[in-house]
């Protein structure tokens, strides 16, 4: 009975090669990065080939030690569902010359400047005022 593994193993190995690239990007030795995440050095090595697939837990420590959101490296391990994003959001994330911590600052700074100036537009157009109901059955006020 042959058992086609490649696409169990496929997202495990690229997850590693991510954790890699992104560790070299960052000049942090393995030893340094392991030491940074809280696990041993054949551990992270082992994650790095795509032989282990580390909890949840682990990739948010790998993250911090990388310095990158912990958001992005659930994202790259398939745990955590990205929502839709705006076409600039898109457009940074894809982009092949910043590192993944220059992509997350500036998508964070993206979103900062859209949650300001969404404030401000409530604040200048609050929307229709509420109607206030009238009394049921008032008697009309006499003109004079």
């Amino acid at each position: 009975m042959d058992m086609d593994l490649k696409p169990v193993l496929t997202p495990v190995r690229d997850l590693g090669e991510f954790i890699r690239e992104q560790r070299l990007a960052a000049q942090i030795s393995v030893r340094g990065l392991a030491a940074k995440a809280g696990v041993s050095n054949p551990y992270l090595s082992q994650v790095e080939r795509g032989l282990r697939r580390p909890s949840a837990e682990i990739l948010a420590q790998i993250a911090h030690g990388l310095s990158i959101s912990v958001e992005t490296m659930l994202a790259k391990a398939g745990i955590l569902e990205t929502a839709q994003a705006p076409e600039v959001v898109t457009a940074i994330r894809a982009d092949p010359v910043l590192t993944e911590r220059q992509k997350a600052v500036l998508v964070d700074i993206y979103a900062a400047l859209r949650k300001e100036a969404e404030g401000a537009a409530e604040a200048i157009d609050p929307g229709p005022p509420a109607a206030t109901p009238a009394a049921p059955d008032a008697a009309p006020v006499p003109q004079h």
